[in-house]
């Protein structure tokens, strides 16, 4: 059934929930895809005869939950929906991609060799002024931007299997690599994630119009014997990506 082939119900549910349901089904099964525009408050207006007031508050509500942009002139755009990654869990980003139907790229713009600095340091547990390799990617789902990634490896990662390649980092999954090339499967990490305002270059390479936030998560993962193998920083579009935890009453 169509968003406009019925009337509104008189009762309990408000005017503008049942519009906004409406369009949100509408979003979700295809109707209206990312980058249409959904009727005007005007249109809403004629089709079911409720208020300017209850047109808004229904677009309103859609743009709260990060289904819609309003922009003046231009109308309710459809946005891309956020990819949501559960926090219990350590996946690569080709991972969280592929469960979602995205299909992830890799485009790297730098790989070298470094000293690592006192906090990389301190969360691989080197020794002072030791070698890490440095690698700075931007991550894609189906080629648009949706983090940067800034990866510190430890010297053992690749002390028998020698250094990944460009074309290695930008055909796959960095976690893949380091199973298969590597040999060292992660076990497990720790993560702390938070809000802030993109810089000029963080912008740039994922798209956005300054200010804008980003979700930025510092992550130390390990392998067997809780030996630490990478810490990386990830800086996520807030508009694209979300987190989720389960839990527990106490």
């Amino acid at each position: 059934m169509m968003w406009h082939e019925t009337d509104l119900v008189e009762g309990p549910v408000p005017m503008w929930s049942q519009i906004a349901e409406r369009l949100r089904r509408a979003i979700e099964d295809g109707t209206f895809r990312p980058g249409a525009v959904l009727p005007g408050e005007a249109e809403l207006n004629r089709r079911f005869g409720v208020s300017r007031t209850t047109s808004r508050a229904a677009l309103d509500h859609l743009e709260t939950e990060g289904l819609i942009k309003r922009k003046s002139g231009r109308g309710s755009i459809v946005i891309e929906p956020r990819v949501t990654r559960p926090l219990n869990r350590l996946s690569s980003f080709s991972q969280d991609m592929r469960v979602r139907g995205l299909q992830p790229g890799y485009n790297t713009r730098s790989l070298q060799l470094t000293i690592a600095s006192p906090a990389v340091a301190a969360e691989l547990k080197l020794a002072p002024n030791s070698p890490v390799l440095e690698i700075d990617r931007v991550l894609l789902a189906d080629a648009s931007p949706m983090a940067t990634s800034l990866t510190y490896l430890a010297p053992a990662v690749f002390e028998r299997s020698g250094l990944p390649t460009v074309a290695d980092l930008d055909g796959g999954s960095l976690y893949a690599w380091l199973k298969d090339v590597a040999g060292i499967a992660l076990t497990g990490g720790h993560e702390k994630i938070e809000g802030a305002i993109a810089d000029a270059a963080t912008a740039r390479s994922l798209g956005l119009k300054q200010p804008a936030a980003v979700l930025v998560c510092h992550r130390t993962s390990w392998a067997l014997a809780n030996l630490p193998v990478e810490h990386v920083i990830l800086r996520y579009r807030a508009d694209r990506y979300s987190f989720h935890v389960g839990l527990a009453q106490s």
